[in-house]
């Protein structure tokens, strides 16, 4: 089924379902099982065309993500090291994975996705509380055929290069974390918006665990001086639907 224009639904924690104006369905970095954020009833949706994983951390990488893959046979654009996972612990066969690295674009399902950096130390739980497939982790840019383009930066502190990240894609959108500790507080998301020099902020990765205690408010107090910035504080379920927002063309 299509709509004119890009749907983000927020699935709770920094989980995301993206709809695109042909109707193809992307979920990034899906959590499902055991996200306390996750509204009841929310379930992973009967089509699934492409995944998104930015790291294989258990918030971001769903314990069932094999099986997910294995029913609904989307295509899937993951983080390297959590592609050997899959591949090799997880039995999904190599042909589902589009390959890419840091820096490439690639296109597919009529959007085009480029892996972007990002600054954060990840690991995945094996069987037997055992770790292993040590690796940093990556951002993505996901631009519609509406000409709305996405940055999700996935788990990340501030960097400098977010400004090269904005003037060379010039994303209409910033999905950043902001519940601080594991990743950026509100005080380098704001830092992050300006690099970025979106007008668009969605805050993600707070308030579904104690420690996450950066706050949406305390991002806008911080960023109340840039002029037309609208910051999308989307409850778990919720959608923010673009037809409003005006895309930078690439």
């Amino acid at each position: 089924m299509s709509t004119r224009h890009s749907k983000i639904q927020f699935l709770g924690h920094a989980s995301f379902q993206i709809t695109t104006p042909e109707g193809h369905v992307i979920l990034v970095d899906p959590w499902y099982t055991n996200n306390p954020a996750l509204p009841e009833g929310l379930k992973v949706p009967e089509r699934v065309d492409l995944i998104l994983i930015t790291h294989g951390h258990g918030d971001h990488l769903d314990v069932k993500l094999a099986d997910i893959i294995l029913n609904k046979s989307p295509k899937v654009i993951a983080n390297p090291m959590v592609r050997l996972y899959l591949e090799e612990m997880a039995g999904v066969p190599d042909h589902v994975f589009e390959r890419m690295n840091i820096g490439g674009t690639v296109s597919l399902l009529d959007v085009k996705v480029t892996m972007t950096n990002a600054c954060h130390h990840a690991h995945i739980n094996l069987p037997g509380g055992k770790t292993g497939y040590p690796h940093a982790t990556n951002g993505f840019i996901i631009w519609m055929s509406d000409d709305v383009s996405v940055y999700y930066s996935g788990d990340t502190s501030v960097f400098g290069d977010m400004g090269l990240i904005g003037e060379i894609y010039e994303p209409d959108i910033a999905i950043l974390p902001i519940g601080d500790r594991f990743t950026m507080g509100p005080l380098e998301a704001a830092f992050a918006t300006r690099l970025l020099k979106v007008k668009h902020v969605i805050p993600c990765h707070y308030g579904s665990m104690p420690s996450l205690t950066g706050t949406p408010e305390k991002l806008k107090a911080l960023t109340e001086d840039i002029q037309r910035l609208e910051i999308h504080v989307l409850k778990p379920g919720e959608t923010l639907d673009t037809s409003h927002i005006q895309p930078n063309n690439w």
